[in-house]
Order: structure tokens, then sequence, then C-alpha cells
């Protein structure tokens, strides 16, 4: 077998053989132009003509330099400039011939039919040379029969660019087997020696040979039309991968490493939010804005959808000080935005707060600082109202004193019918900052949404550290079930309901189905191209303290209203008595300094009468009010 190197190719050499190509060319033209009896005057000429040719073809090839090209890798562009150096020296014949015609002795140096053989010859020999070089290479280091099958969803310019990558790339040991295309034109038709077929056909052609992965290339896809090729592909075992968005590829050409597999996030991904833009920059436009927990997965995105609208100043505050620090170099180096201030501070401490709106006196204020772990906080409710209650009501309280226009905060749907020290956390202070709109020239408006993908101590990132220790992964009910929604969906949604509100509202979001956490786990073991019971398995811990099975966004006594929005309704609560509220409240900020959990969750309850706890040491609480109401 010929001895192909693996280094690469010096250009001294590969400028000698397209030397070398030019010379059989124009030899060959001068034969098949005279029919292999080339007159003896030509003969004598060719001896001036060659030199000539090399001469002036060497010189395009020092331009265009062709011979400066990897050649295992030649693709589109090198046969570009293949063509380019071709008629670049074939033009220059052409002058010359009509040079000499004219000017010196009235006949032509080269015959014209010579010169266009010569231009066919060249540009097919230099060609076929660097795709028989390709070929030869990749057959010898990467040959077929060790390649695995690929098939590549989408016959448009995307699955072209895949397949050609997939070639290029010799460590990739892939070779496409078969392009899927739902256009029915297409069907049936040949992509670069690969056939088309339609999406139905998956299956057959499973039954042909074995495919170990579908790469997803299409450039325009649907939601659906994405999720539902995904599917198959896990119920056939056919691990998935996807071509990233055009705008990331480097210098224009994607590259093998860039095709990534598919995330959990596209299988629950959902159609665009589309968003009254207008509307939120009137708001937001020149405004100086405050988001406090803005280091976290909500509080950060927050900050990042903020930027295209313009506002005058972005103040993140927060006490994570290296994820505050990550923001600001991503804000800089990506964004390219400054127009920010880092604060560091907890929203707990009042004189720390009240410092920061006397310094930077911002307009609107995004409220996403909490803390939101349930088992945590179940062991820890000081801690749960010292942030999620006395947090709220300084930062609300400042809001008022410092004249803010708008106060949106974010909330969650395990505020409703809580049965946990979190969510009771959280509906004490939506209660507050809902009852407090009452008497504030300030709109105070809450945002109520379920699990965020990606976000902070979710599932999907306890999952994903399980599957790459190799497991187990734990699931703590196999009739688990939560809301998920994405962390830009998720903000999107809050800035909207920011732009619609007239204050006082509890605007609750669109969350889709709710999905069981049991599926979940199973589809990402599978996404990692691992089979569950023999790879991995999976493990049932038990509900944790405080835990549910199934989460609500609203509570039994509340009703909705729509809006304007498809994705954005707003729940029709019980109005609470602002002074009433405000003193029910501050009982329990006194109870902080005691660290008496029993006492903070009892008081809790009698505030949030519908907090039942589950799964959680506070139960004997909920039978001690029971008592109490069947004594009455």
């Amino acid at each position: 077998m010929f001895p192909f190197p693996k280094s690469y190719v010096p250009r001294w050499i590969v400028f000698l053989i397209d030397l070398g190509i030019c010379a059989v060319s124009i030899s060959l033209a001068f034969l098949l132009r005279f029919n292999f009896e080339i007159p003896a005057n030509y003969i004598e000429a060719m001896k001036f003509i060659i030199p000539f040719v090399l001469f002036v073809r060497s010189l395009t090839f020092i331009i265009f330099k062709t011979y400066a090209g990897i050649i295992r890798y030649s693709g589109a562009k090198d046969t570009e400039r293949v063509f380019k150096v071709s008629i670049t020296g074939t033009l220059i014949f052409m002058a010359i011939n009509l040079a000499h015609f004219y000017l010196i002795d009235g006949t032509f140096l080269i015959p014209f039919s010579v010169v266009a053989i010569d231009f066919l010859a060249t540009i097919f020999f230099l060609s076929t040379f660097r795709l028989m070089t390709k070929i030869l290479y990749f057959e010898l280091y990467n040959p077929s029969k060790e390649k695995t099958n690929i098939i590549i969803y989408g016959a448009e310019q995307f699955g072209v660019v895949t397949k050609r990558t997939l070639d290029r790339d010799a460590e990739s040991k892939h070779k496409v087997f078969a392009f899927l295309d739902t256009n029915l034109s297409n069907i049936g038709k040949t992509l670069e020696g690969v056939t088309i077929y339609h999406p139905d056909s998956l299956e057959s052609l499973l039954s042909k040979d074995t495919v170990e992965k579908l790469i997803i290339a299409k450039e325009k896809i649907s939601t659906e039309e994405k999720q539902n090729i995904i599917e198959r592909c896990l119920q056939l075992d056919i691990k998935v991968l996807s071509v990233p968005d055009i705008n990331t590829w480097i210098n224009g050409e994607l590259s093998f490493n860039q095709i990534k597999e598919i995330k959990i996030e596209d299988l629950l991904e959902r159609p665009p939010i589309v968003l009254d833009v207008n509307k939120i920059k009137k708001i937001l436009l020149n405004k100086c804005i405050l988001v406090t927990g803005a280091a976290g997965s909500i509080g950060g995105e927050i900050v990042r959808q903020l930027i295209s609208f313009n506002p005058k100043k972005i103040i993140l505050f927060d006490q994570a000080e290296s994820p505050l620090y990550d923001m600001e170099l991503d804000l800089q180096e990506k964004y390219n935005f400054f127009n920010f201030e880092i604060v560091i501070g907890n929203i707990a401490d009042e004189y720390r707060v009240k410092r920061l709106f006397e310094t930077y006196k911002p307009t609107i204020v995004f409220h996403a600082a909490a803390y939101k772990h349930v088992p945590m906080m179940e062991n820890n409710p000081t801690e749960a109202l010292r942030t999620n209650i006395m947090g709220t009501k300084i930062i609300a309280d400042m809001s008022n004193d410092y004249n803010v226009e708008q106060f949106v905060m974010v909330s969650t749907d395990k505020a409703v019918n809580p049965t946990n020290v979190m969510g009771a956390s959280k509906r004490i202070a939506e209660m507050y900052i809902q009852a407090f709109n009452q008497v504030s020239k300030t709109n105070f408006i809450t945002t109520r949404f379920g699990n965020v993908l990606g976000s902070n101590g979710s599932a999907i990132l306890r999952f994903k550290k399980q599957i790459e220790k190799g497991g187990p992964v734990t699931v703590t009910h196999p009739e688990v079930t939560r809301y998920f929604m994405t962390i830009p969906e998720a903000c999107q949604l809050v800035l909207e309901a920011g732009a619609m509100s007239n204050g006082g509202e509890i605007f609750i979001f669109d969350m889709g189905k709710s999905v069981k956490i049991i599926d979940l786990a199973k589809k990402m073991i599978k996404l990692s191209g691992l089979d569950i019971g023999k790879d991995i398995q999976i493990k049932f811990t038990g509900l944790r303290p405080g835990e549910k099975l199934y989460e609500e966004l609203l509570c039994k006594k509340e009703d909705t209203v729509p809006t304007y929005h498809s994705k954005i309704m707003i729940a029709k609560v019980t109005d609470n008595n602002f002074e009433d509220t405000k003193e029910k409240i501050l009982g329990l900020i006194k109870l902080q300094k005691k660290h008496n959990n029993f006492e903070i969750v009892r008081k809790m309850k009698e505030i949030v009468p519908e907090f039942k706890s589950q799964n959680s040491v506070y139960e004997e609480l909920d039978i001690e009010f029971q008592n109490s109401q069947d004594a009455q």
C-alpha cells in the first residue's frame, strides 16, 4: 500500500507536482489538437512554449497560493482557487497570443484550440490530484469499514456542510449513511452520493444497518419537529447531536468539535416567546435598574436581557462574590456592556440596602434574591424568614421611600398551597408587597412560575453530575411531577409582566405540561448514550422534607384573568389589608432572634392558613392547629 505520511507534505513538493501536472496538460493539449501527430514546426516551438506555460502557471500559483492548502483537507474553496489559477493563466496566454498576432508576425504563439484544451485539462488534473489525495489519505488512515454509520437530518445547506465537515475530519470515524428530509421533492434523490429519505423511513433504515448517531442539521426547524425526531431517536437508542447556529461557526466554517450532543432543554423547549418589545422598552429605556440576586440563575439572566433595552445603569446586588465577578466579566467581554455597578451586600442588611438606594436611586427594581432550596429552608426556617420575608420587606420599604416606579418580585409555584417553609416564606413575601401596593405610589408586582431548567440546585444539574460520575441517578419518588421553563423564557415573561402591570397583580406564567421527574431522568440518561440498568442505575430516595408530589400554580380559591399575552395570566387573589399584614409580619420577624424553628413555623402557619407541612417535622403543628379548631 502507498506509504501516505501523516505529516503534511511540504509546500514546495505540492508546487512541483502542480507544475508537473501543467506540463502534462499542455503536452496532452497539443497531442489531442493534432490527433497525436504534432507537426514538426510545433514540436520545435514546444521547446519554448512548454517552459513559457510553466513560467506563467508558476506565477499564478504564487499569486493564488494553490500550494498553501493542506491537500488531504481540500474542499470547495480549493477547487475555486484551482479554477481562478487556470482561468488567469489561460487569459494571459490568450492576451500574449493576440499580441503576438497583431504586433509581431501575424501568427498565434499557441493555437487557441490548444489553449482551450489546456485550460480544461489543467482544471481537471489539478482538481483530480487533490480529490484523489484526499480520498487515499482518508481510506488509508480512516477506512470505511472502521467507520460507524451516521444519519443527517436535513438535506439543505446545513446538511451538506455537516457531511463535508465529517468527511474532512480524519478523527471523526463517521460515515454518512443517509439524509432525512421532510421536503417531499427531495425524497429519493442523492446528495453528494448519499440517498435522501423521508423521516418515516428511519425504522426501515435501522433494520438494514446499525446507525450510531443522528445529527440534526436543519437551519429552520420547528420546536415540535425537533422534539419529534429526538423522541424517536431515543426510543430507537440512537444518540442525537445538533449543529449549532451559523453565527457560532468559526470564520464562517463548521468544525466537527462544534457539533454538540442534544440537551434535555431541547426536549422541553417550547416555541419562542413573542414579546412586546416597544412596551418593555418604554418602561426600561434610560432607567436606573436594580436587580437583587443578580449573581443567581434568574437574576443574572434578567440582567442579560435588560441590556437590549438600553437602560441608563444596572445595579447588580448580591452577596455571592465569585459569581458576581463572573457576571462582571461576562457583561464586559461577551456583551460589551459597561453601564453597570457591582454591589456586594445582603438584602437583609437594612443599612446596606438604604445606602444602596441613597447612592444610586433606582427607578425600577427586579427582586430575584431569595433562598429557594426546599430541604435547606425546612431545616433553617430562621434564614428563610430573614432573607425571603425580612429581606423582601426591606427592599420593598426602601423602594417606597425612594420613589421607585416599579417593583417586580420573582416568586415561585411553591408559594401556592405551601407544604414547606420555603414556599410559605415566599407566600408571605407575596402578601406583603401585594398589600403594600394599596398604600404606595410604587407599583408592586409579583411573578410566579415553577422550576427553571439549569438553575442553581435544579434536578437537571444534579442528574448531569450523577450521570457524569456513572450514577446512580437519584429520584425522590416515581410519581413526582414538576413544571419546567427555560431560564431565558422565564425572564422574558418577567419583563413582559412588568411592562403590562398596573400594580398589585400576581402574574402566573403558562408552564406548559407538568413533567414526571423519572421520565426526565430516563431521557437524560438516554441522551448521554447510556443504557438504564446496564450502564447506570436509577435509585429512589424518598420525598425530602417539605417536598410534595405535584406543584400547583394557583391556590384553590384563586382564579385567573387572561392578559394580552397568551403565556401570562393574572391570579385573582384575596386582597390583604396592609396594616394587618404588616403587623403580622413584624411579629414574625421578631421571632428571628430566638432561632426557635417551631415558633417561627407556627407563626407562618397562622399567617398562611393553607400552609400544611408534608414529610416534615412540622406536621405536628398542623395536628395541633386541627385539634385547636376541633376544640372550638
